[in-house]
């Protein structure tokens, strides 16, 4: 382990050195990370984005976009042979078609490039012609990115600890039901494994459907083609110590270890640990409907996929000596078109009050952060309304489940996130004081302009954040 450890160190540092010097004596490449957790708009924000790239007429946040000095940008393979493709071209169609509907979910590591032909700007703008920046955008699901928590763990610890949180959830009745009347010291027999494993996974979707964002190993939920694979065919247990020899422990034991050393491991080799600039997407509108133990439960979530980042300076010696480290992170509460705008302001306060902790620590290591709030692709438009003498500002859009046009007001978001973070860190089951609605809308049918992109919200801001200093 140790051997095989120091073997993956060196060589990404090799890799990581022969990429520095490519990319300073040549085109230089960056390489986004996009991720969040279920029905957080992955496939939305890189779709949208990479339209608003290539036509830039709604990117004035963008400063090279509103100086003019993006002459080109395209679409070209992109470097990693082995990684699929960011079905772009699909996912815009089913988004600007005459019928738009939201695309598939992640389900898998993808990738695309985007090449952009930039003129410099200040003193060298003179001197110089333009150069080709390559934007690498790797889109992966969050659940993957809690599992690198795993590494640091043993099986009996996560087994003792993802036991102590199932106690308090009714979804995980059925497993915990299972694993009491199980014999770990018992000898290994593959059918109970496989029943523990299928009710464990249950459990798991169940928890994500009802808003835990804890719901770890992640394969469990896509697994892909390692479904019904012994690696992910284990369940904790309640264990102490060494198990005997062809037990149910040592077996399940076993496995989690490979999950570890032959999924974990090399998502974090072959994708992860190559990323220098990072969004995390996050439907705080989501939580919040919910309920105050899924929000308490989502800021937990957003401090441990920090944890599982690697922020720092990305100088060249520190990349040559230590590899690369993601030197910015975003943190974007999505969907913010469900709101009127003049409540955008206290979803941003939210989600800057719901990831301070993993921003406090990147911000400590040297990387920049953010948080803001926006919406990748607008699907309403505001209005304002009056309902017993008082004016409502409401948003209009297609519903999602019945295809009708309504209007919708969510309810009016505290000025002072600790009204929604107290309750949530103490545990409470229900807001006190307010209620919270969420709705699905649907894509509205969109007639674009030559030139401009999917509409949005703040996208251009978030770009200029993630890329901006390197065009």
């Amino acid at each position: 382990m140790v051997f095989s450890s120091l073997a993956d160190n060196l060589i990404r540092g090799v890799e990581s050195v022969g990429d520095s010097i490519s990319e300073a004596f040549f085109e230089p490449v960056l390489r986004v990370g996009v991720t969040g957790l279920a029905r957080s708009g992955k496939t939305v924000f890189i779709s949208s984005l990479v339209a608003n790239l290539l036509d830039r007429g709604r990117m004035p946040g963008l400063v090279a976009a509103q100086e003019g000095r993006i002459e080109a940008a395209y679409l070209q393979p992109q470097p990693d042979d082995t990684v699929p493709r960011f079905d772009y071209e699909a996912h815009l169609g089913a988004l600007t078609g005459p019928t738009p509907h939201w695309p598939e979910s992640t389900r898998a590591t993808s990738e695309l490039r985007l090449s952009l032909r930039v003129r410099p700007s200040g003193l060298l703008s003179g001197l110089q012609g333009p150069r080709t920046v390559h934007l690498d955008i790797v889109d992966y699901p969050g659940e993957w990115l809690l599992d690198l928590a795993l590494l640091d763990k043993s099986y009996e610890d996560w087994s003792r600890e993802t036991l102590d949180r199932l106690q308090s959830r009714a979804c995980a009745s059925d497993f915990l039901a299972l694993a009491a009347k199980t014999e770990p010291a018992a000898a290994h027999a593959e059918p109970e494994a496989q029943s523990l494993a299928r009710a464990f996974a249950d459990y798991l979707s169940d928890a994500q459907i009802e808003g835990f964002y804890d719901c770890t190993p992640g394969r469990f939920l896509l697994p892909g083609d390692l479904a019904g694979s012994p690696v992910l065919t284990f369940a904790p247990l309640a264990v102490q110590g060494v198990g005997p020899r062809r037990s149910l422990h040592r077996e399940m034991q076993r496995r989690y270890e490979a999950y570890k050393s032959q999924v974990v491991k090399p998502f974090f080799r072959d994708h992860f640990a190559k990323i220098d600039r990072q969004v995390v997407l996050v439907d705080a509108l989501g939580a919040i409907h919910k309920g105050p133990q899924a929000v308490e439960d989502m800021r937990r979530a957003m401090a441990d996929i920090l944890g599982a980042f690697r922020p720092g300076r990305n100088a060249w010696l520190t990349r040559l000596l230590l590899g690369k480290r993601i030197d910015r992170i975003l943190f974007a509460a999505t969907k913010a078109d469900h709101l009127h705008h003049t409540q955008h302001a206290r979803l941003t306060a939210i989600i800057e009050a719901l990831t301070r902790e993993a921003r406090d620590r990147a911000q400590f290591a040297g990387a920049d952060t953010s948080a803001l709030s926006l919406a990748a692709l607008r699907a309403t438009t505001e209005e304002i309304r009056s309902h017993n003498g008082r004016d409502l500002p409401c948003v209009r859009g297609i519903l999602q489940e019945t295809g009708k046009p309504a209007a919708f007001y969510p309810g009016e978001l505290p000025q002072d996130p600790g009204h929604l973070l107290g309750p949530a860190r103490d545990g409470a089951d229900t807001w006190l004081d307010a209620d919270f609605q969420a709705m699905s809308f649907a894509p509205s049918p969109l007639t674009l302009v030559p030139g401009d992109g999917p509409p949005h919200i703040r996208l251009d801001r978030a770009a200029q954040f993630l890329i901006g200093d390197r065009l």
